[in-house]
């Protein structure tokens, strides 16, 4: 408790004005950093929420670029997924924005980690669940460009992906109109 933050030790920052604005919980976020000796000021802003605070001071903990993802625009599942990025020294510049539920940041993330050239996919038309189709096809080295379209939902992305990797002619199925194709017993 010996840190001094703008000149004021910690038990006079806490019984200012400013400090005041805060909740509790983001009052013990900024409290927390204060004495971690972290830079609170990154975090320390009514716009963030305690969830958010956490996870901005989890990347201040962890010395990574917490500029990139401490942004009031991004909730904290959002944050969350580019921290992981960061700790795995990922391009998180391909799905960091706010275009990208935290779900589609997840599946992108999950691609880049896998080494796989998911950039032409990072599409925020495609659900999370098309994205981990398309990953996972993208991972077995398959041709997705078959499937990856917004007009095949997750269900038919996964039967086309099924079958190329099981070498099946999907030529039939991966057609965009199914209304024709019927099934024989």
């Amino acid at each position: 408790m010996e840190k001094i933050y703008n000149n004021l030790s910690i038990e006079n920052l806490i019984k200012t004005d400013w400090f005041n604005q805060f909740d509790g919980y983001q009052k013990e976020q900024i409290k927390w950093g204060l004495e971690e000796n972290l830079d609170v000021s990154l975090y320390a802003k009514p716009e963030f929420n305690f969830w958010q605070m956490s996870e901005i001071k989890e990347g201040l903990r962890k010395n990574l670029n917490v500029s990139i993802y401490a942004k009031s625009e991004f909730d904290y599942n959002q944050m969350n997924e580019i921290r992981l990025g960061l700790e795995n020294n990922l391009n998180v510049s391909i799905y960091a924005k706010d275009i990208f539920n935290w779900e589609q940041m997840r599946e992108i993330r999950a691609g880049l980690k896998a080494n796989v050239n998911i950039s032409a996919y990072a599409k925020p038309e495609f659900s999370w669940a098309q994205l981990q189709q398309i990953v996972e096809g993208l991972k077995d080295n398959l041709n997705v460009s078959i499937y990856a379209t917004t007009e095949f939902d997750c269900w038919q992305m996964m039967e086309i992906r099924l079958g190329l990797k099981n070498n099946l002619d999907v030529s039939i199925y991966a057609k965009k109109d199914f209304s024709d194709f019927q099934m024989n017993e």
